[in-house]
């Protein structure tokens, strides 16, 4: 496939943008060898639309989150790295009830600039990408916002109101003409002091080529909105593609973008997490990442193969990523030293580091003060819509259990999308009618952000922020036809979520893996029930696996509702690839369960399915243990789980607990 490259104009418009504001400089050919600097790279990435430290779910205040306070790091990051070049790597429009309210609730208008990119043009941004929840609310919505022209159906001929920085994406292309829909790359400038082999300081220009990239699977991800008109390549072929263009402007570093994580396993041009392979490519020397919601350099990534995780390097490329939601601030201190009339980097000299927010619990900088003005109006307006009352609950709705049993945080979600999909069938497939219909959810609030990172609504009223709580994402409702050893494998991708436990062990083990986020921990409900034996290796895990008292024949089909990126591909789930969707409904799944909410106007324990599933008792020598918010185990009682015990707290709002998996 053959992609048209930016004419020679269009490239020489790039690297005029990124030379403005220029002081008066030396030129870099005087420069001797043995001259120096240090130049800091700093890094945001997803921010999802947190630009204030407030939880729109628990209507307060939040210190440990918040780009008003990345901001306050910012500041101090430049002050001491007086050369310094500020990027983000995605993941920026989309996450926060800010966010959905600007772009669902009462969209801005071209003229209008979303509150996130005020905020960062606050901070004055050289350059950034877009991750894969920009694709989120369409290519219109994005072409708008970010003021960039796309020719895509649907995409804005007129450049509306952007960032002020330049956004490069280079591995996603418009089916129409095969152009990038964003620039793949461009070049920045500034003048920075550097240091003789005399000892003197002198200002010269210094000039930064950045080329983006986004993770490729968003054509399985966000099909709705992106199929038929773009199209994506994989992020090493992308760089091949476009280094040669960006390096014919003899930029002195090259930084890449990234809005993915590291992964060595064999490359394909669909990876996730390109990373590593991206720091293989010849003509990168730094490396920008995301996406994964984790810091780099840190201990997740110890023991990886030609990683540095202690001074931040893959490859032997300076890299960082700089967490997400607003918690944390990426630097790479990045030393530079002239060899044979070029900059090279002194790895010796050079590290990374992810500096908090919060250095410890209620210990966190202040927020930058000129941000929440920025969004007042709208942060009031959001507060305001979110508060629209729709009925009332007498069941108590929390996921601090999720992954132990409490399905009260998913079963309104599954009622609301079962009885949805049950209706959407009788009129659009009277076919699939007579299927039996199930609903797959998981608890996208499990504590992965911290102690108030889960989903806690109490017995009384209900509003739309309570719909916001228990739906976090702005996906579409999709049902899928699955027959019985398809729904079994679903169920078995499902319970990674646990480790293998070992019955006979001393000592303690901890119930729940790395291997699978909360959000892939679908359950599924519906006259449904099965058993999960953690004792038992990945694959082998569920038994006992019926439907209305009868064990679920392998031939068997159903009809399951879930959501669009689940049903086309996300989390690489057995047999969900988007071949099997028969319905592909427009409505989003928050707004189907609020609608639902507002129709039972008062919620009992008798409009929600029943629990589905439960562990196979197993005694065990040693305790089986968990981390959740502490303080909760009034919680798990209340919904039936007197097996649970708090054992510690580790006083930092989370505390460890054990499970008896005899009962």
């Amino acid at each position: 496939m053959t992609h048209r490259l930016l004419p020679l104009a269009a490239l020489a418009a790039a690297v005029l943008a990124g030379c403005a504001n220029q002081t008066t400089s030396h030129p870099v050919s005087a420069l001797p060898d043995g001259s120096r600097a240090q130049v800091a790279i700093l890094e945001t990435t997803d921010v999802h639309s947190n630009v204030l430290s407030y939880d729109y779910y628990k209507q307060r205040e939040d210190d440990t989150v918040g780009y008003e306070r990345v901001a306050t790091l910012i500041r101090r990051a430049r002050a001491q790295y007086p050369n310094n070049f500020l990027f983000d790597s995605g993941d920026t429009i989309q996450g926060s009830v800010l966010a959905d309210y600007q772009s669902l609730v009462k969209p801005v208008g071209c003229g209008e600039e979303l509150g996130i990119y005020q905020a960062m043009d606050a901070m004055g941004y050289d350059g950034g990408t877009a991750g894969n929840h920009e694709f989120n609310y369409g290519l219109a919505f994005l072409s708008q916002v970010t003021g960039t022209p796309m020719n895509v159906e649907g995409g804005h001929a007129d450049r509306c109101a952007g960032p002020h920085f330049p956004l490069v994406l280079s591995n996603v292309f418009s089916a129409r003409d095969g152009a990038p829909i964003f620039k793949p790359w461009t070049v920045v400038q500034k003048d920075i002091t550097v240091t003789g082999p005399d000892g003197k300081a002198r200002k010269v220009p210094l000039k930064v080529g950045i080329i983006g990239f986004t993770p490729p699977p968003i054509l399985d991800w966000d099909k709705q909105n992106l199929a038929g008109k773009v199209t994506v390549t994989g992020v090493v072929e992308a760089a091949q593609k476009y280094l040669p263009e960006l390096e014919a402007q003899h930029p002195d570093i090259v930084v890449a973008v990234l809005h993915g994580g590291l992964n060595t396993a064999p490359y394909t041009p669909d990876m996730e997490n390109g990373g590593w392979y991206l720091a293989g490519v010849p003509g990168i020397d730094v490396l920008l990442m995301g996406h994964s919601h984790t810091e780099f350099p840190g201990p997740h990534y110890k023991g990886m193969k030609d990683v540095d995780a202690e001074h931040g390097f893959v490859r032997g490329k300076p890299a960082v990523m700089g967490g997400f939601f607003g918690k944390d601030l990426g630097v790479i201190d990045l030393a530079l030293q002239r060899k044979d009339g070029h900059w090279v980097i002194d790895d010796s000299q050079t590290h990374s580091e992810v500096r908090p927010i919060c250095a410890k619990k209620n210990d966190c900088v202040p927020a930058d003060p000129t941000i929440a003005p920025l969004v007042k109006q709208a942060h009031e307006s959001a507060v305001t819509y979110v508060n629209t009352p729709i009925g009332e609950t007498r069941v108590h709705l929390s996921s601090y259990f999720a992954d132990e049993g409490n399905m009260t945080a998913l079963a309104p979600i599954n009622a609301a999308m079962r009885d949805y999909v049950q209706g959407e069938l009788a009129k659009t497939h009277p076919e699939l009618a007579k299927l039996p219909v199930l609903s797959a959810a998981a608890a996208f609030r499990t504590g992965f952000g911290g102690p108030d990172d889960y989903t806690d609504i109490a017995v009384g009223p209900l509003t739309l922020r309570s719909a916001a709580d228990l739906y976090f994402y702005p996906n579409t409702l999709s049902a899928v036809k699955v027959d019985g050893a398809g729904l079994k494998a679903w169920l078995e991708k499902a319970a990674e979520r646990f480790n293998r436990i070992d019955p006979s062990k001393d000592g303690e083990q901890q119930l729940i893996s790395d291997r699978l986020p909360g959000y892939n921990f679908d359950q599924i409900q519906g006259d449904l029930s099965y058993q999960i034996d953690v004792t038992k290796p990945v694959g082998e895990r569920i038994v006992k696996l019926s439907y209305k008292g009868k064990p679920v024949k392998p031939e068997q089909f159903f009809i399951v509702a879930t959501n669009n990126y689940r049903a086309s591909g996300g989390g690489n789930f057995p047999g969900l690839d988007g071949n099997n969707i028969v319905l592909a409904a427009p409505d989003g799944a928050r707004e189907i369960l609020a609608k639902w909410l507002q129709k039972k106007q008062t919620l009992t324990a008798k409009d929600l399915p029943a629990t589905s599933w439960h562990f196979v008792p197993v005694k065990t020598r040693g305790e089986v243990v968990f981390k959740a918010a502490s303080n909760k185990q009034d919680v798990a009682r209340e919904a039936g789980l007197r097996n649970i015990r708090q054992l510690k707290d580790n006083g930092d709002g989370t505390a460890i607990y054990t499970i008896d998996l005899t009962h």
